[in-house]
């Protein structure tokens, strides 16, 4: 059969239903050949869309999100979306055309080295260099994407390789010499862990991205529970633990709450579940958690001591690893005896650390709408976050009760993710409701899609925090350089109530909290695709904020 017949059944053997692209010359064959197959092509308007379509996709479902794009720009177009999944840890196998080889390396037309541009921002990328290569190298991106530490991976097709034919094989398993995925934990390991942790006083639990990834969150409540230890999360951790759990202290870091923060760093030991502990999750190091046992749980034997210094640590699954833990610990003698204090003190930072509520201004006020769209949805309803104030005021006020229902782009911090991930998302579950929280900023850059919500009827509500203002900049000038305002500035362009209608969405302006909450409820039970245009103070901070160059206790709670 023809390459690109093999590449649309190798899909399916893979159990892919939906494709997330936008279709150019050099995938015209593969484009051909779905033409009449079950598999749904969702049609970005961007390429770099697609790709966050397909991140979406694999963060709600768990399974590998599937993005195409024509060679030349669509595939460079294709790069921050993979470069957004791959840092994430989201397993999205990205397919790009490529010119025929025979003039490859001739510089022609829409001809680009993908696999050098992408060789630092995936997990792994090939060329096929024969139509029989492709099932092999179909397989194999999948696997590799969606095991271990999951990541995006790059396929590259050159065009005569989908038209020429050969004959084919689908191979059911695939191995690579020097690529072993170690899931289970060394009993030894465990053995350290559970010790330590059974003698903490003050013990403290840093759930990441690897607690949702390896849907160990039942375990981690039940281990917080038996140590009566409170949970602080990562960005990407959120959702890990019942946001309404009275042991969930909050996001840990930059813009973290005062009770996590502090937490953190007065424990005695430190349990780190599947985090990277990044810049914006420690602070400065130095101050990071100084007296603390640090046991890191990595699936990712790279993430151990690489920032924080470990006293121990357990290399596994983290689902695997919290079961050898909690088996452990339910045959030792926990000293309690402390719990009631270490609690108390949970409480009293987080009443010495909320920030005053503010009054006397015209506009709405950013926690207060996060609040009240908490309100408004049921409470297993999708969220994706922009990036910038918007995706703090979400991390800080937005309460999620259960894993893979709160998404955001974390390490890479892309603008513009939060949109096509929620379309991406709404593919995946088109049973619940989807929510995209913006910024007016973020949102301009990735608006086009809304002609794929209406086209392809996947409705999704956007929530746009609009302050005219690329607001996360605009805050940093205004503390740290003295408000001075370059290049952040938006003007009154475009208005995104005409701008939903002229794709066919609904737009609506709500002045006050309640209208907002009926907005929001309309816009759910209509299951329709709007664009609910909240006007805020550009003034407005996100606080609690840890400026920069300081430690986990230096918080900021107003200006």
């Amino acid at each position: 059969m023809s390459g690109a017949r093999a590449f649309v059944e190798a899909l399916s053997q893979e159990g892919v239903e939906t494709l997330f692209g936008v279709t150019g010359g050099a995938v015209l064959p593969i484009c051909d050949e779905l033409w009449g197959s079950d598999l749904r092509f969702v049609m970005a308007r961007h390429e770099q869309g697609a790709a966050h379509m397909a991140d979406g996709f694999a963060r709600v479902s768990g399974r590998v999100g599937v993005c195409l794009a024509t060679s030349g720009p669509g595939a460079t177009n294709l790069v921050t979306g993979i470069a957004t999944a791959n840092i994430d840890s989201s397993p999205v196998v990205a397919f790009t055309g490529q010119v025929p080889l025979s003039v490859l390396g001739t510089d022609a037309f829409q001809e680009v080295d993908i696999i050098g541009i992408t060789a630092s921002a995936t997990k792994y990328n090939i060329q096929v260099r024969r139509p029989g290569e492709i099932p092999h190298a179909v397989r194999s991106a999948f696997h590799i994407a969606s095991t271990g530490r999951q990541g995006a991976v790059l396929v590259d097709l050159p065009k005569d390789t989908q038209i020429d034919s050969e004959d084919m094989e689908f191979p059911e398993d695939v191995s690579f010499r020097g690529y072993e995925v170690r899931l289970e934990p060394n009993p030894r390991e465990l053995d350290w862990a559970a010790t330590l942790l059974s003698k903490a006083r003050r013990p403290v639990i840093m759930a990441g991205g690897g607690v949702v990834a390896s849907n160990a969150s039942p375990e981690l409540i039940r281990l917080a529970e038996m140590l009566v230890a409170p949970v602080a999360t990562s960005l990407m951790g959120k959702g890990a633990i019942p946001g309404d759990h009275p042991l969930f202290a909050g996001l840990c870091g930059m813009h973290g709450t005062g009770e996590a923060n502090l937490l953190v760093s007065d424990a005695d030991v430190l349990l780190v579940l599947g985090a990277r502990m990044s810049d914006r999750t420690t602070a400065r190091l130095e101050d990071f958690s100084p007296a603390a046992k640090v046991i890191h749980v990595d699936i990712d034997r790279s993430e151990i001591d690489k920032n924080v210094e470990t006293v121990t640590r357990v290399i596994g699954d983290a689902r695997l690893a919290l079961k050898g833990i909690l088996e452990r610990l339910s045959m030792m003698s926990l000293d309690r005896s402390t719990n009631g204090e270490w609690l108390k003190k949970m409480e009293r930072f987080r009443e010495e650390y909320t920030p005053p509520e503010l009054s006397g201004n015209p506009h709405l006020r950013a926690p207060a709408v996060m609040k009240a769209l908490r309100r408004a949805l049921p409470r297993d309803a999708l969220v994706t976050t922009e990036v910038g104030q918007n995706q703090m005021w979400a991390a800080l006020y937005f309460d999620a009760y259960a894993p893979r229902t709160f998404l955001s782009s974390g390490g890479l911090g892309t603008m513009g993710w939060g949109f096509p991930a929620a379309i991406g998302a709404k593919a995946a579950r088109p049973d619940l409701p989807v929510v995209d929280i913006a910024g007016d900023g973020s949102f301009g850059m990735t608006e086009n899609n809304l002609a794929t919500c209406v086209e392809e009827d996947l409705p999704v509500v956007v929530v746009v925090l609009n302050n005219r203002v690329l607001g996360m900049v605009a805050q940093w000038q205004r503390l740290f350089y003295d408000r001075r305002y370059m290049a952040v500035e938006l003007g009154e362009s475009p208005d995104f109530v005409k701008l939903a209608e002229a794709y066919g969405a609904v737009g609506v302006r709500p002045e006050t909290l309640e209208e907002f909450e009926r907005v929001v409820g309309k816009a759910v039970s209509d299951n329709m695709t709007t664009v609910i245009d909240v006007m805020i103070d550009p003034e407005e901070n996100v606080f609690p904020m840890v400026p920069p160059g300081k430690g986990l206790r230096d918080i900021l709670v107003e200006a």
